[in-house]
């Protein structure tokens, strides 16, 4: 059983600001002498100045801890971030809940800031720090449908001197949908309304085609109750994941009404969701 839910990753879907040069053409004249005159008028001349320098991007300000911004689900995944934000209070798909500044410069040289290296030290940064932005434990963050995005400068505001990175907490509506929120998502996994009204639930269950991940504050038939860890290191292959989920049955029964009739299934990663981060299975249950 395998989770399908695209991880909020950062993909280049996005084009970098585009700089339009401009090139200014001056003509020179000359007036022609008039063959009966004596005296030839002085050609007027013309000085033709060096050429204006191409204008260059400028670094945008520093990105702000606790503001708000309109994304849509394209511009959430994409490596760089338009700008503009909006009163939290107000409607909006992303909170920016970290700032900081990259690590780029290596044995005295610096890295371009769209580099392996630098891009891959973000991706690890801000999900390390969603939970201390929206609370809860660590399960339950992984029972829930908040998620860590990332951006950084294009690569033309970095060679203007930005060298900021920036971590939003967003709500998935869907396999491809944000939710629109309205107010902070500073701590609200604290809160059993906000586990409610954020926390994962399915259209069906895991093993159904028509299974889609929802939050359960939308219609839905099925919950993500649980989560059980998996052994660090190596994928273990999918034999060993679909071993590992039978515990969820045991917890199913814990919480079912009838503990001798009640169903139950499980989702765990496969090669690609492990390499990713998820090292663990969810368990679910009707709900």
């Amino acid at each position: 059983m395998t989770d399908r839910r695209p991880r909020p990753a950062p993909v280049p879907l996005l084009a970098p600001v585009l700089v339009t040069l401009l090139t200014v053409l001056l003509a020179s004249c000359s007036a022609d002498p008039s063959p009966e005159s004596q005296t030839p008028p002085a050609s007027p001349s013309s000085t033709t100045g060096p050429p204006d320098p191409p204008p260059t991007a400028a670094a945008r300000p520093r990105p702000e801890t606790g503001t708000c911004h309109r994304l849509s689900f394209d511009e959430a995944l994409s490596p760089t971030a338009t700008v503009g934000s909006v009163p939290c209070r107000k409607a909006h798909t992303a909170e920016t809940y970290a700032v900081g500044t990259v690590d780029n410069l290596v044995d005295g040289h610096l890295l371009a800031i769209d580099s392996d290296r630098v891009q891959r030290q973000v991706a690890e940064t801000c999900p390390a720090e969603l939970g201390a932005a929206v609370g809860g434990s660590i399960e339950q963050q992984r029972l829930s449908m908040l998620r860590a995005v990332w951006f950084t400068p294009t690569v033309e505001e970095s060679d203007a001197g930005a060298s900021w990175y920036r971590c939003d907490a967003i709500v998935l509506a869907g396999a491809d949908t944000l939710s629109r929120v309205q107010g902070s998502l500073t701590g609200v996994l604290d809160t059993d309304q906000g586990r409610q009204r954020y926390g994962m639930c399915g259209t069906a269950g895991p093993d159904e085609r028509s299974f889609e991940r929802v939050l359960c504050a939308d219609p839905h038939s099925w919950r993500a109750f649980s989560v059980r860890p998996l052994p660090d290191g190596r994928y273990p292959g999918r034999a060993a994941v679909s071993r590992a989920g039978q515990p969820c049955k045991d917890a199913a029964a814990a919480i079912a009404d009838d503990s001798l009739d009640y169903e139950w299934g499980f989702e765990g990663p496969d090669a690609e969701q492990w390499a990713a981060g998820q090292t663990f299975i969810r368990c679910w249950a009707p709900d």
